[in-house]
């Protein structure tokens, strides 16, 4: 058997003459969708794989069908003839256009072989003249391939050999995406070994030392591993024991490495070629001079060995000297690594005689965070999921680490100044940095996709994302508060019960379908939903000192002036003293998801201009109408049906009246406000997301104990969705509490942030009761005939909005958590609003 090893990412070159079977061999080796056949390509455009005058045409479509799956990083089989070399470097450089690695497989059929073959095919009408062309173009190319470019050629001769081939597929040497970590990431070393050792120590590693006493490796007790991003050597006192402790690192699996442009200048120094030992490379080549040759050889083999880049992490971290931008991640090309090694540079100096580098990662909006080094700067700050951790040592200023995940920052002083700068540190790389909490209008603006870890990309159309790019520039708070918008929320399915449009039982039986056992049913407040930020840091919000918070609707806009906020959040922060949760959280900020009470504290004008009017127009006007007809009446006129149904309304009416009316409590400053937090979404340093409704509830209950007046409890019922007495206990609790004029539940997993049989579960259902859904359609929306037309309502889209929008809530909260730069933050905020804008009935 012959075993041919394949990258996973590469575009695989067939070669053979015709006859040789490599249909047959594509149809055996690779997928359906990965063979890209030039007779298939040329029935698409002419109705006839044979009409050879249809190749240039049927190549043009092959060539963009490939380009568009290498772009999406599908491995690619062209199966053509491909023995001419012109055809051959067309698709060798369509995989350097997509820097993926061109791979050649030749099947050497004898040409004998070849003829018979296509003699007993009925579809071909050339005949042995051409095989026998094809053939001799095939000897003549065999021993070209791998100077084409060509990085793998395999070559099966004969029809055994082909017939027993099998092949491998490996991941590219940069895909280490199974390495999860923990990880700590260095920066440009430049020969400062002790700062090195030091920096290690500080991480927490435990140098190994040979007889000599020379550092040779660096173990963490709690298996972290570092990474050095390149720039072992050059310019600082001892390249070489720098290079001995990486290299034993590595070595012993205590570290990864990514070369540095001058470890590339060193490698091509040890092989003899002709370099300029500028930049510091005299004083390493000096250094290893006193080492022996075998070290030295060990240095080439290691420093040649180094990839370009390196992905970890599952995609969600990559490493590389000087960045990468998101299109280069798992690529492999000379463009990738040239990239990797020295930037993107417009090949002008600048005044100081450096090279002008383009700012890169201003524009980077990839999902994984880069970490990278190569141009010095002052500090090791976040630039769009992007860190440099160059921070100068050699120069005298810091040696860098980011521990991840953690995403913290640990850093070591330079002993001294070991070579002069050609520009100052704080020059960065030779343009204006964005900084991290600077957003820009094509942030949120046009079509957005954001990428979710709980529900995958969520896209943002155009016309939504500039509806909520007014809501948000005119009337949001500060987008540095604004770390939370909350997701609508999905009714049931319209129940088919008499007199009900939603009923508990469709929610209980839309979890169940998703495979959940339990769910807690907890009282829904006739509020306004509220977002409360409180914390004991204005700093960390960009605030001026004293700051305290802010409390804010769902749309981002605040609910109280100044001065009753200060006051709100006041108590509130009395409160959260007085039950423990500082010190518990050991936090000096915290996010809650709460509804604000009464409604009519942010709902007066839609009360007094709608809802009141209706009432006072209907309770005014059907009493009168009543009295007329049942005066008609007395007379003898027949008009029974229309008193009967006059006085329908004028109850409903009255119904319509008194529910809106049980929401209006009067409220002055904070007298008559109360504050019912339902989940306490994250505190400094931790998203509470992951843990169950009955810890948030608890939670909530804590600060109600501290201050009962200000925090309102929320009464709640756990169901066990096995158990049909269980749920007809909830669903009397619900009755009980609509009866008395409460406006209903939601109902949730207990377990929270949790997935369905096939998706991410609702967040929360709400079941609202017969008299509140007055208010919302209508008071005669129980009239039987009413009733019915709106039992057909869809729920569908308000689901998927629901779902959508909860994931855009659950990844902003985490990126806050962890510190990420505002724009990534915002992009998901934005997301909810502008999501808001979707067309959707409103009564849903």
């Amino acid at each position: 058997m012959t075993r041919l090893t394949l990258p996973e990412l590469s575009l695989v070159v067939l070669v053979g003459a015709s006859g040789s079977g490599k249909s047959t061999f594509a149809a055996t080796h690779f997928g359906p969708f990965e063979t890209l056949s030039s007779d298939f390509f040329r029935g698409l455009v002419s109705n006839d794989e044979n009409d050879q005058s249809a190749t240039a045409a049927a190549f043009e479509a092959l060539h963009v069908v490939a380009g568009k799956r290498l772009d999406a990083g599908l491995l690619t089989v062209v199966d053509a003839t491909n023995v001419q070399p012109e055809s051959r470097r067309s698709l060798i450089n369509l995989a350097r256009e997509h820097d993926v690695l061109p791979v050649a497989v030749v099947l050497d059929v004898p040409q004998s072989v070849c003829v018979e073959r296509n003699a007993a095919r009925s579809d071909r009408s050339f005949g042995a003249s051409v095989v026998k062309r094809q053939h001799d173009q095939l000897r003549r190319s065999l021993r070209h391939l791998g100077k084409e470019g060509f990085r793998r050629v395999h070559v099966l001769s004969g029809v055994d050999e082909i017939a027993t081939a099998e092949f491998v597929r490996e991941p590219l040497l940069n895909d280490l995406r199974s390495e999860s970590g923990p990880f700590d990431a260095i920066g440009d070393v430049h020969g400062c070994r002790s700062e090195l050792e030091a920096l290690l120590t500080k991480l927490g590693y435990g140098l190994v030392r040979d007889e000599s006493g020379r550092p040779v490796d660096a173990v963490h007790p709690e298996g972290r591993r570092a990474v050095f991003l390149g720039d072992l050597v050059d310019r600082g006192p001892d390249a070489p024991g720098v290079l001995r402790l990486a290299m034993g690192m590595v070595a012993g699996g205590h570290a990864l490495a990514v070369p540095g442009n001058h470890e590339a200048k060193l490698v091509r120094a040890l092989e003899g070629k002709k370099v300029q030992p500028s930049h510091g490379l005299a004083e390493t080549l000096s250094q290893l001079a006193g080492e022996t040759e075998e070290f030295r050889r060990q240095v080439l083999e290691f420093c040649r060995g180094l990839v370009s880049h390196l992905v970890l992490d599952g995609g969600r971290l990559v490493v590389a000297h000087a960045g990468l931008i998101e299109k280069y991640h798992g690529r492999a090309s000379g463009r990738v690594r040239a990239f990797a090694l020295y930037g993107d540079t417009t090949g002008e100096t600048d005044e100081y005689g450096l090279p002008v580098r383009l700012p890169w990662a201003e524009d980077y909006r990839g999902s994984a965070t880069v970490l990278y080094g190569h141009v010095p700067t002052l500090e090791a700050e976040w630039v769009n999921n992007t860190m440099c951790l160059d921070t100068g040592c050699v120069f005298g200023g810091k040696l860098s680490a980011l521990r991840y995940p953690e995403r913290q920052v640990v850093d070591v002083p330079a002993e001294r100044v070991w070579y002069e700068p050609a520009a100052p540190l704080d020059r960065g790389a030779g343009a204006t940095v964005r900084h991290p909490g600077v957003l820009r209008i094509d942030d949120v603006l046009g079509k957005q996709v954001v990428e979710t870890r709980v529900f995958g990309k969520v896209g943002v159309r155009e016309d939504n994302a500039a509806g909520a790019l007014e809501v948000m520039s005119r009337f949001a708070i500060d987008p540095r508060r604004l770390v939370y918008l909350p997701p609508t929320m999905s009714p049931p399915h319209a129940s088919r019960r008499d007199g009900v449009l939603e009923h508990p039982a469709e929610a209980f039986d839309a979890f169940r379908k998703e495979g959940l056992d339990r769910v807690i049913c907890e009282e829904k407040h006739m509020g306004s939903r509220a977002v409360v930020l409180l914390t004991r840091d204005a700093e960390r919000f960009g605030a001026p000192r004293g700051w305290r918070g802010v409390v804010h609707t769902r749309t981002g806009r605040p609910f109280f002036d100044d001065a009753t906020n200060d006051a709100f959040l006041a108590r509130l922060d009395h409160a959260v003293e007085e039950s423990g949760l500082w010190a518990e959280l050991d936090a000096s900020w915290l996010l809650l998801d709460a509804e604000l009470l009464p409604w009519s504290l942010k709902a007066g004008p839609l009360i007094r201009d709608l809802y009141a009017s209706v009432a006072a127009a209907a309770t005014a006007a059907l009493p009168a109408a009543t009295r007329v007809l049942r005066t008609a009446a007395a007379r003898g006129v027949d008009v029974a049906a229309l008193s009967d149904r006059a006085e329908r309304r004028a109850a409903n009416a009255e119904g319509y009246r008194d529910a809106y009316r049980r929401y209006t409590q009067p409220a002055s400053g904070l007298e008559g406000v109360q504050l019912a937090p339902f989940q306490l979404l994250a505190s400094e340093g931790a998203s509470h997301l992951g843990r169950d409704h009955e810890w948030h509830l608890s939670v909530a209950d804590r600060l109600a104990d501290a201050d009962g007046e200000l925090i309102r409890r929320t009464r709640h019922v756990a169901v066990d969705l096995s158990s049909e007495e269980s749920e007809a206990a909830a669903t009397r609790w619900w009755e009980e509490l609509t009866a008395a004029g409460g406006e209903g539940m939601v109902v949730k997993p207990t377990a929270g942030l949790v997935r369905g049989t096939r998706a991410l579960a609702q967040p929360g259902i709400k079941v609202r009761g017969a008299e509140y859904l007055r208010i919302i359609y209508g008071p005669d929306y129980l009239e039987p005939a009413h009733l019915e037309r709106l039992r057909d309502r869809d729920v569908g889209h308000k689901r998927s909005m629901a779902l959508r929008e909860y994931a855009l809530g659950v990844e902003a909260v985490e990126r806050f958590v962890a510190e990420e730069p505002l724009w990534r933050v915002h992009q998901a905020v934005f997301g909810v609003l502008a999501m808001e804008s979707e067309p959707v009935d409103p009564r849903l």
